[in-house]
């Protein structure tokens, strides 16, 4: 039985500007990671169906670290991402207008090594990262 947990956040920015900083590995490297004991050294990102992506996520201190990689399906410019990772999981990740912010809500598979209360904390606060992040770009390129 496959279970998703479904995370999401309202950023105060441009749909054009949630869209480049979350596809853009140079803004990419810098919001992907849940907690500020963690970073993401490199990002990979060949946004268009049937490319690859690879971001890599590392413990500051060096003492882990793994690939969030896998393969896009589906896109759809400024609304919508399908995407599969390496183990086979699906993410889906839908961005809505919704007057001067941009809802996104990201979709995922569970894995079954962490709880889905434990995924859901974590790519909560991957997205509340992205958030904190881009409104701060946003704001000061406006």
């Amino acid at each position: 039985m496959i279970s998703n947990v479904t995370v999401s956040s309202s950023i105060s920015a441009s749909i054009s500007h949630v869209w480049e900083s979350w596809t853009n590995p140079k803004h990419i490297v810098k919001w992907n990671f849940a907690h500020e004991s963690w970073k993401c050294p490199a990002a990979t990102n060949n946004l268009f169906p049937g490319g690859d992506f690879s971001w890599r996520m590392e413990a500051v201190d060096g003492s882990m670290g793994f690939d969030y990689a896998g393969k896009y399906i589906e896109i759809e410019d400024h609304a919508f991402i399908l995407k599969q990772l390496n183990d086979g999981r699906e993410v889906s990740i839908t961005f809505e207008v919704m007057g001067d912010e941009v809802l996104l809500s990201e979709i995922f598979e569970i894995e079954h090594e962490n709880s889905a209360e434990q995924q859901r904390m974590g790519w909560q606060a991957i997205l509340d990262n992205f958030k904190r992040y881009t409104e701060q770009w946003y704001s000061s390129n406006n």
